[in-house]
């Protein structure tokens, strides 16, 4: 089949696209015969900012520091895989950790659900739960922190 011969099939790209959003994948790939088609959205690089402590917190809020590169930071705790992180057990139930909490090396921190199976995040080291970047039932990325033990 020839690049003239093709005629694109916009009902379909319109439904692989409604079908990423629905599912909040990045990307979806879908191959028939000759014709390929691949749906793909943009991907921001996550910003992460850091909340000060101290005599701001006592005035009503916190104070938005510069953003840093958190990956880079030796405490922090990456996301082992892409799914659907959860920071309690179940709804309702109160989080495995809080910021302050001093953890030991193997407790469980944190779940991430991937393809319906729950997998258990434990902590890699003995130290304080100093920050947390992820809400309960929000997406990650493999490799993207959810959290810094120091």
């Amino acid at each position: 089949m020839t690049e003239e011969n093709v005629k694109i099939d916009a009902a379909m790209i319109r439904e692989i696209a409604a079908l990423l959003e629905e599912t909040g994948l990045g990307e979806i790939e879908y191959e028939t015969g000759d014709i390929r088609i691949r749906v793909a959205k943009p991907m921001a690089a996550p910003v992460h900012s850091v909340v000060a402590a101290g005599p701001a917190m006592a005035q009503g809020g916190p104070v938005v520091v510069a953003p840093v590169a958190i990956a880079d930071n030796p405490g922090a705790v990456p996301s082992p895989m892409v799914g659907t992180a959860y920071l309690t057990p179940e709804p309702g139930a109160e989080a495995f950790v809080k910021i302050g909490d001093n953890v030991r090396k193997g407790q469980t921190i944190a779940i991430v659900e991937a393809m319906k199976v729950m997998n258990p995040i434990h902590a890699p080291r003995d130290g304080t739960v100093t920050s947390i970047f992820i809400e309960n039932g929000q997406p990650v990325e493999f490799g993207e922190p959810m959290m810094v033990i120091e």
